[in-house]
């Protein structure tokens, strides 16, 4: 998770990723931000994101989105 965490602080420095759970819900990160957090976690981890996570939920904080990539490795 650490990797995980390094990298979205690198691309968004502003965010506090130990504290915010509600990203997407809350609008912190859109639709484009989650587009380019998905690239990014593919090239990162050599694993393709498929379309049935591709929904808000993955994407509400640093612990679901390591989630997602546990379950797709």
């Amino acid at each position: 998770m650490d990797q995980l965490k390094e990298m979205l602080q690198n691309k968004y420095p502003a965010i506090d990723f130990d504290s915010e759970k509600k990203l997407t819900s809350s609008g912190i990160l859109d639709s484009m931000a989650v587009v380019n957090i998905i690239a990014e976690i593919e090239n990162l981890f050599d694993i393709s994101v498929t379309m049935e996570y591709i929904q808000p939920k993955y994407f509400e904080s640093v612990e679901t989105m390591w989630e997602m990539v546990e379950e797709l490795m």
